[in-house]
C-alpha cells in the first residue's frame, strides 16, 4: 500500500476515534464541561496530563531544535521536566484539595477579590492565547505535508477538529480523548526512534543507543555528529553558544512556568481525592518521561542523517522526501554559486520561513525570494519537521511515516483543546457567571462556556496562520508569561498567610506587564536589537520570565507587607490547604 495511502488511513482512524470519544462522554453539566466531574482514574489522568502537556513544542519541536543548536537544545529538557516535578509535588495537591472549578477562581476565593479574579483571567488569556498559537502552528505543519494541503488550509482543518470535540465533550470529552491521543503520540514517537537507533547504533533502546559506541569506527552518536559538524564547517554539536546565565534564566522560566500553566493545573482538579491527584501527577511523570528521555537521541539521530545525505549532493539527485518538503514549503534550496549541488555551510540562516517565487531556478529548486544572496548556505530546513521528516529521511517503511503523522497531529490536538478549555471556561464561570451575569443557569453557563470555546478556536487559528515565530519558541514564550504572572501568585496563595489581595494584584500586574512588554519589544517592534548585546542582564525573551516572575515576588510582598493583611477566614483557609489530613477525601470550600 502507498504511503499517502497508508497516511489517509492512519489520520483518518485517528480522528474517527477522537470524535467518537466526544460523542460518547458529551458533556451535560457544568461540573462534567469544566472538571469532569472529579470522577478520572489517576491512571487515565496521567495519560491525559501527559497528552496535555506533552505539546506539539514536545513532539515536533523539542528534537528539532535540539538537533539544530546542539548542548543548548537542552533547557527545554531541563526546565520543563523539572517544572512538572514541581507542579506535581509542591502545588497540584494542595490546590485540589482547594477544590474548585479553575485557577483563577482559587485566586479570586483565595485573595478575596473579583478584581483579583479578573486580573488571573487575563493571565489566562494571555498565556493560553500565546501557547495555543504554537499548537495551531504545529497543526498546520503536519497537515500541509501529509494531507498535501498549504499549512493555512492545515490549520483550518485543525480547527475543525478541535472544535468538535473541545466543545461538545468540554473536560470529560477531552480527558478521555487525550487518553486516546497519548497513546497514539507515544507510539508514534517511540517506533521511529527504534527503528532509527538500531540502524545507526545497533540498540533498539534509543537512549541506551544514544550513548553507545560504534564497533567499527570508535565513536559514540555524539562524536560521530561533532565530526560531521566540524567537516561542513559548523561549532561542535556538544559544544553551547548561549551565556551561562541566559541557560539559567530560561530553564527556571520554563520551570516555574510549567509550574503556573493553568490548563495543566486544571487536570488535578478532575481527580476524586487528593490521594489521586498526587497518584496521578506520579503516572503523567513516568509517562512524560518515555519521550523526554528519548528526544535527545532523537535529535542527534536525525541531524547524523541529514549531514549524510544532503549536504554536497547534487539536487538532481536529492532523495524524494526533499521534493516533498520542498512542496510543503518547509526545506528550500538556492543554487547561489551554480553548481548544481546543495551547499550547507554556516552562517546567517534565511529570515524566516521560504517565500517561494513562482518560477524555479536553472537547476529546478525553489526559488527563495527573501535569502540573502550574500549568504553562504543554500539550504533551508525549518526546525519544526525534524521529528516528522525523520521517519523519510532513515528511508523507513511507509506504514511509520502515517504513523508520526497520526502522531504529530495528536500532540497538537490534545495541547490545543486544553487550552481552548481553560480559556472558555475562564470566560464563561470567572467573567460571565461570576462577575457579569452572576444569576444565570447552568444551562445557560454552559452555553456560554461553548461559544467562548468556538471564539478562542476561531482567534487560536489566526494566530496559527500568523505565528510569531518557531512552534517552540512561542512555547517558551507562553511559559515566561505564565511563571511571572501565575506561579508567584499560587506559591504566596498558598504557603504565606499575610499575602493579600493588593499585594497578588500587583503582583500579576507588574509581571506580566513588564514580560509582555520585553518580548513583544525584542521580538515585534525592535528584532534588529534581539541579541545579547542589548538584552537587559544579558537575559532572552525565552528567559525574561524568569525576571518577570522576581519582579512579581517582589512587588507582591512589599505591597502586602504596607496594606491590611488578609481576613481570619481566608487564614484559617490557607492552614486548611496546607494540612495533610483528608488526603482521601478532598474539600471543597
Amino acid at each position: 500500500m502507498e504511503t499517502q495511502t497508508l497516511i489517509y488511513l492512519f489520520v483518518g482512524a485517528t480522528f474517527a476515534l477522537y470524535i467518537g470519544i466526544a460523542i460518547w462522554s458529551r458533556a451535560g453539566s457544568t461540573s462534567e464541561y469544566y472538571v469532569a466531574s472529579k470522577g478520572v482514574h489517576p491512571i487515565a489522568n496521567g495519560m491525559a496530563t501527559g497528552a496535555d502537556w506533552m505539546s506539539a513544542a514536545s513532539f515536533i519541536s523539542m528534537a528539532g531544535i535540539i538537533s539544530f543548536i546542539g548542548r543548548d537544545g537542552g533547557y527545554y529538557l531541563m526546565g520543563w521536566t523539572g517544572g512538572y516535578v514541581l507542579l506535581a509535588m509542591c502545588l497540584a495537591p494542595y490546590l485540589r484539595k482547594f477544590g474548585k472549578f479553575t485557577v483563577p477562581e482559587f485566586v479570586g476565593e483565595r485573595y478575596y477579590s473579583q478584581t483579583a479574579r479578573v486580573v488571573a483571567v487575563i493571565c489566562v488569556i494571555f498565556i493560553s492565547f500565546t501557547y495555543v498559537a504554537g499548537q495551531m502552528r504545529g497543526v498546520g505543519i503536519v497537515f500541509s505535508r501529509y494531507l498535501e494541503v498549504d499549512i493555512n488550509t492545515g490549520v483550518v482543518i485543525g480547527m475543525a477538529i478541535v472544535f468538535f470535540y473541545a466543545v461538545l465533550g468540554g473536560m470529560k470529552g477531552i480527558t478521555y480523548t487525550q487518553v486516546a491521543q497519548y497513546c497514539v503520540m507515544i507510539f508514534a514517537y517511540m517506533v521511529p526512534a527504534i527503528y532509527i537507533s538500531l540502524l545507526i547504533t545497533g540498540n533498539p533502546i534509543p537512549q541506551l543507543g544514544f550513548g553507545s559506541t560504534d564497533p567499527a569506527t570508535g565513536l559514540s552518536v555524539l562524536e560521530k555528529l561533532d565530526g560531521l559538524g566540524a567537516e561542513l564547517g559548523f561549532a561542535q554539536y556538544t559544544d553551547g553558544s548561549k551565556s551561562t546565565i541566559d541557560v539559567f534564566f530560561i530553564t527556571m522560566a520554563l520551570m516555574v512556568g510549567t509550574a503556573g500553566l493553568p490548563h495543566v493545573i486544571v487536570r488535578f482538579f478532575t481527580t476524586p481525592t487528593v490521594r489521586d491527584a498526587r497518584k496521578s501527577a506520579g503516572y503523567a511523570l513516568l509517562f512524560i518521561a518515555i519521550l523526554y528521555t528519548t528526544a535527545p537521541a532523537v535529535a542527534a539521530f536525525a541531524r547524523t542523517n541529514l549531514l549524510t545525505s544532503i549536504p554536497n549532493v547534487s539536487f538532481s539527485e536529492v532523495p524524494d522526501w526533499f521534493k516533498t518538503w520542498e512542496t510543503a514549503g518547509l526545506v528550500a534550496w538556492q543554487d547561489k554559486n551554480g553548481d548544481g549541488v546543495i551547499q550547507y555551510a554556516p552562517g546567517a540562516p534565511f529570515a524566516g520561513a521560504p517565500k517561494f517565487a513562482a518560477e524555479q531556478g536553472e537547476h529546478g529548486e525553489r526559488v527563495v525570494t527573501n535569502a540573502p544572496t550574500a549568504n553562504a548556505n543554500e539550504l533551508y530546513v525549518d526546525r519544526d519537521i525534524i521529528v516528522l521528516a525523520n521517519p523519510e529521511i532513515a528511508n523507513l517503511p511507509g506504514w511509520v511515516v502515517a504513523l508520526i503523522a497520526a502522531g504529530g497531529l495528536a500532540a497538537a490536538l490534545s495541547t490545543a483543546a486544553g487550552l481552548l478549555l481553560v480559556i472558555s471556561t475562564s470566560v464563561s464561570h470567572d467573567l460571565l457567571k461570576s462577575n457579569i451575569a452572576p444569576n444565570i443557569s447552568e444551562k445557560q453557563e454552559l452555553l456560554a462556556a461553548r461559544l467562548a470555546a468556538g471564539v478562542a478556536i476561531v482567534i487560536a487559528g489566526i494566530f496559527g496562520i500568523y505565528p510569531p515565530a518557531f512552534v517552540a519558541q512561542v512555547v517558551a514564550f507562553a511559559f515566561g508569561l505564565a511563571a511571572a504572572s501565575f506561579f508567584p501568585v499560587i506559591v504566596l496563595g498558598i504557603f504565606s498567610k499575610r499575602m493579600n489581595k493588593e499585594g497578588a494584584i500587583a503582583g500579576m500586574l507588574v509581571g506580566l506587564i513588564f514580560t509582555f512588554s520585553y518580548i513583544v519589544f525584542f521580538k515585534f517592534i525592535s528584532p534588529e536589537l534581539d541579541n545579547a548585546e542589548h538584552w537587559w542582564f544579558g537575559v532572552s525573551p525565552e528567559g525574561i520570565g524568569t525576571l518577570g516572575m522576581i519582579f512579581n515576588f517582589m512587588a507582591a510582598i512589599l505591597v502586602s507587607t504596607v496594606t491590611k493583611a488578609p481576613p481570619v477566614h481566608i487564614q484559617h483557609l490557607i492552614e486548611d490547604i496546607r494540612v495533610p489530613r483528608g488526603a482521601g477525601a478532598a474539600v471543597a470550600h
